[in-house]
C-alpha cells in the first residue's frame, strides 16, 4: 500500500511559496510558504499536517487497543501538540504531545492509561517518526533518482 502527496514549490526559502496536494484530493493545491510555518500566517504548514496525521493515527490505535481488552467503543478526542525549537541552529520537531479524552462507561482509568501507552508505540505515524528517511532527487521534470 503506498499514499502519495505532492509540493510545487517556487522561489527561495523565505520569499517563495508553494503548494501541497494529496492523492485523496483532499488536499488540493493547498498554500504555504515560510510564514506559514514559521510565522503566524493563515494556512497549513508540513508540522500542523504531522501532528493532524499523529493525532488521527494515535486515535484509531487506540480504538483497536480498547478493543482488545474488551472495552466498549465511544468517541476518542486526540488534540496533538507538535513543538519545534531551535537546536544546534536547526530548526527541529523537540516534542509531540497527544492529550485525549474518551468516555467510554465501564472503563478504568487505569485501563485507559495503559491502552493509550500501547497505541503511542503501536501508531504507525509514532514509528515513522523514529524511522530513516530516504531521498529521491530529480534536477529537471525527469524521473528520480535515489540518493
Amino acid at each position: 500500500m503506498k499514499r502519495t502527496a505532492s509540493i510545487v514549490w517556487n522561489g527561495g526559502w523565505k520569499s517563495g511559496s508553494g503548494t501541497i496536494s494529496t492523492q485523496s484530493k483532499i488536499l488540493e493545491n493547498v498554500p504555504y510558504a515560510f510564514g506559514t510555518r514559521f510565522e503566524e500566517e493563515s494556512g497549513t504548514n508540513s508540522e500542523e499536517l504531522i501532528a493532524a496525521a499523529h493525532a488521527a493515527c494515535f486515535s484509531q490505535a487506540l480504538a483497536y487497543e480498547l478493543e482488545k481488552i474488551g472495552a466498549g467503543t465511544g468517541e476518542i478526542q486526540t488534540n496533538a501538540t507538535l513543538e519545534m525549537k531551535k537546536i544546534a541552529d536547526k530548526w527541529t520537531i523537540s516534542n509531540i504531545h497527544l492529550d485525549v479524552s474518551t468516555e467510554i462507561p465501564g472503563l478504568e482509568e487505569e485501563q485507559l492509561n495503559s491502552a493509550a501507552n500501547s497505541a503511542k508505540d503501536e501508531c504507525i505515524v509514532s514509528r515513522a517518526l523514529k524511522t530513516n528517511i530516504s531521498v529521491s532527487t530529480n534536477l529537471g521534470f525527469g524521473l528520480a533518482k535515489a540518493v
